[in-house]
């Protein structure tokens, strides 16, 4: 088993940046790039790969009392993640990213799950900046 965490801190209330990470309809814009999410009946989703050019059948759970959101593959067990919002003060935020590989065939290695890791949170802080810049010009 393999698992890999990344935090980064955030300009906004945890609730708003929760808000934006917990969208199934956006997590494309903040997901690693060849990742795309389908929603099913929620908790059920399909995740597809283009890396691979497969779809895996996958669980995506938001909860909004404890500021966390859980996922992994649904038939396999092979891969699991959680995303934790908290305030820090000053309507700021710490997000935290942790990844788990059960089967190390799914691992694709340190370097690569650290770098993705970044860039998603990245472009999250991203998302969330550009929410709050349209929140406050409206």
């Amino acid at each position: 088993m393999s698992e890999y965490e990344r935090s980064r801190t955030m300009p906004a209330l945890p609730e708003h940046v929760f808000d934006q990470a917990g969208n199934v309809g956006q997590l494309d814009t903040w997901l690693p790039r060849d990742l795309h999410v389908q929603a099913q009946e929620l908790p059920a989703v399909t995740v597809h790969e283009d890396r691979t050019g497969e779809d895996a059948a996958a669980l995506f759970r938001a909860q909004r009392e404890q500021m966390r959101l859980e996922w992994g593959t649904r038939d396999s067990g092979s891969y699991a993640g959680w995303l934790q919002v908290s305030g820090i003060g000053s309507g700021a935020s710490e997000v935290t990213v942790h990844l788990s590989f059960f089967d190390e065939e799914h691992d694709p290695g340190k370097d690569s799950v650290e770098a993705e890791l970044d860039r998603s949170l990245e472009r999250l802080d991203e998302l969330v900046r550009l929410r709050i810049d349209d929140g406050a010009a409206g």
